[in-house]
Order: C-alpha cells, then structure tokens, then sequence
C-alpha cells in the first residue's frame, strides 16, 4: 500500500539533518540525555510553531494525539516537564546555528553581483513575564526582550537574528552583526552612530539612513531635485566634527542628505554616503525599510513569538530560532508550489493540513481514496 507522508513530515525533510547533527554533537546538547534528544525537542517546537500552540501542555497534548505518526517523523512524545527543562537548560547555540547554516544553504543558490544585496536592520520588542525573567527586567513594572533582525529585502528572509534584553540599545546589537562588504544598509535612528557608520563605509557598504533634526550638515554643494518625485532637497555636505562632545567622528568624508515628503506632508532628511545614485533611488530604498516591518508583523500574527513558553534567556532564545527556521520552512515550502500565492493563506493550510497525509503541492485538493479491489466484496448498507 502506498505511503503518503504528513505535511509536517514534508515540512522536516527540509531541515539539512546531517547539519543538525554535527551540531548536537558539536555543543555536546545530548550528553547524559535519556529521555528526550534534542531532535525530538527540535521537532515538538516546531510542531508548536506551526501548529499555533500556546502552551507547552498543548504542544504535548496533540503530538500525543497524534503518537502513531512520531515514528516516521524521527521523534517521540515527550512530558511538559521535560520539554521544559530541555528548554531551559539545553544549549540554544544549536538551534540559533541551525538557522544560520539554514539561511547560508538558501542563499547559495541566489547569484547577484557584489553590491546589489539590500539588507534591512531593525528591532521589535517581546513582552516576557513570569519567574526566570529576570535578566530581561529593567524595572519594577516592565520586563521584556528584544528581537534584532538583519533582512535581505531581495529574498525576503531574515539572514542574522539576535535576541537581547530590551534595554539594549539598538545600536549596541547592531555593533555585534556581520557586515557584507559593498551590501546596501537600510535602517531608522535608533541605530544612529557615526562611528558604526564610518566602520560600514570603510567595508564599500552602501548606507541609507535618517538624520536627527538637530544634525547639521556643512554643505558643500547643492544638486536639482525633483519635487514632482517628492525630492525637495539634495544636498552633498559634512557631518559634524563630533557626534558627542568627548566622541570625535569617524565619519569625515561627503556624505548626502536628500529631503523627501511622504504620502503625510512629513518632510524626511535621508542620509547616504551613495554621492552618485539618483536620489530617487535612495528615496526608494529608504522606503523599502517598511518590509522588515511587515516581517515582524508577519511573525507575530502567524508564529508563536508573542507568548514565550519559558521565561528564561535560554528558553526565550530557543523559541525565537525555532519561529526563524518555522519561517525558513513555510517560505521553502511555499516555492515549492504555485498553487496558494498569498504567504499568509499557506501557512494558514499547512496549519490546517499538518498532521494530515498531503502533498505540499495538493494542500487544497481533497485526499483521494485508493481505488477499490474489484475482487474485495463490499459492504451494501
């Protein structure tokens, strides 16, 4: 009789297994381990995740449910106490390495010339409560953490993903992130430093950013804007001499300050050290920073980052690797078929069709029947 596998099933076979291995190995996260591996972890957080599960006793609930088909998937039921242990005390390097070899193996097959990646940073707060949470606690009444994303706006995936307290700056986070020599740089003034920025000129990056009102450029020259286009201004200057008054600044070349009124009647001072791109076309990157913002928002409404199944930093950290590689999956997934176009319908059917013996390609055809055994009798009611 032919066997058709779960979607979820399907769904894992992207995760490169081998990979994974070497790194439960390599962080040593199943040594003295005897009732639950880390693979089995792995599996039930992101049948969480893509289930919508909100607990830890509703993420062991239904794979109990559903135990018959835990064997083909490589894994078994677990307790809540024990996941939540493995949670809390296992290494999440494994999880946030898996995401980053994930990510690495996705992009090898997108071939661009140096400078045409887009990356977008950004951060997006993750309210924490509960006992555990104390690292992540900067006053009596708010607890919380803190997602730091970089976004290739090309792929539209995440590429680096950070998790903080959220009373680190953002820029703190952003000092800590890989920089792509001659990559494009989007991002807003919460990751205002000239001297992060010098060090991203000095690598050939491209920057795209916002100046703070009280940012005077010293200018040097004017150029002809197009004010049919929404461009007011276009200005090639210096910055000034010190960002602080005990910091001198780094950043002492031209730079480019471009005015744009958006759709509001809000007049924006963009930034770039770009002195030769058309300023529509910095206009036009800068306005590509809402991406990132409709990722997060994406997550948050579709995977599980807003309640956190552990307060912990581990814990905390676990989970959002795991709605990162849940991510990565959907969207692999997605291209594998071209049925369903919208990225929130499919992750909506493969909740649906989770457990549910499919084809990724089929998710909204009806399951046929095997044809019947002419030589089989049958039953008449």
């Amino acid at each position: 009789m032919r066997h058709d596998n779960s979607v979820f099933h399907d769904l894992l076979k992207r995760i490169p297994w081998t990979v994974f291995e070497r790194l439960v190995e390599e962080y040593q996260a199943d040594k003295h381990v005897r009732r639950l591996s880390t693979k089995s972890q792995l599996i039930a957080l992101l049948y969480g995740q893509l289930a919508g599960a909100v607990s830890l006793r509703e993420i062991v609930g239904s794979l109990e449910s559903h135990s018959a088909r835990l064997y083909h998937l490589g894994a078994r039921p677990v307790s809540r106490s024990t996941l939540a242990d493995a949670n809390g005390l296992r290494p999440s390097a494994v999880f946030a390495e898996l995401f980053a070899q994930m990510v690495a193996r996705a992009g090898r097959g997108l071939k661009r010339a140096v400078g045409e990646a887009v990356y977008l940073i950004d951060g997006s707060s993750l309210p924490l409560s509960g006992a555990g949470s104390q690292w992540a606690r900067f006053s009596d009444q708010a607890c919380g953490a803190k997602m730091h994303v970089v976004y290739d706006a090309n792929a539209e995936r995440p590429i680096y993903a950070a998790v903080t307290a959220a009373n680190v700056n953002d820029i703190t986070a952003a000092k800590e992130m890989p920089v792509e020599a001659g990559a494009t740089y989007v991002f807003d003034l919460g990751y205002y430093d000239f001297g992060w920025w010098a060090k991203l000129d000095a690598a050939g990056c491209r920057i795209v950013s916002r100046l703070k009102s009280h940012t005077k450029l010293a200018v040097s020259a004017e150029r002809a804007a197009n004010e049919d286009a929404g461009i007011l201004f276009d200005r090639i200057g210096l910055l000034p001499q010190r960002q602080a008054k005990s910091r001198r600044n780094p950043m002492n070349r031209p730079v480019r300050e471009i005015g744009v009124r958006i759709e509001t009647g809000k007049i924006l001072r963009i930034f770039s050290n770009d002195l030769t791109a058309p300023a529509e076309e910095i206009a036009a990157l800068y306005k590509r920073r809402w991406a990132i913002e409709l990722f997060f928002r994406w997550v948050k409404q579709t995977l599980k980052i807003r309640h956190f199944l552990g307060s912990s930093e581990n814990a905390v950290r676990i989970q959002v690797a795991v709605a990162l590689i849940a991510y990565l999956l959907l969207q692999m997934a997605k291209a594998d078929q071209s049925i369903v176009t919208s990225p929130l319908a499919f992750a909506r059917l493969v909740r649906t069709n989770l457990m549910h013996r499919k084809r990724i390609d089929r998710l909204l055809k009806p399951r046929h029947s095997p044809p019947s055994d002419p030589g089989q009798m049958s039953l008449q009611w």
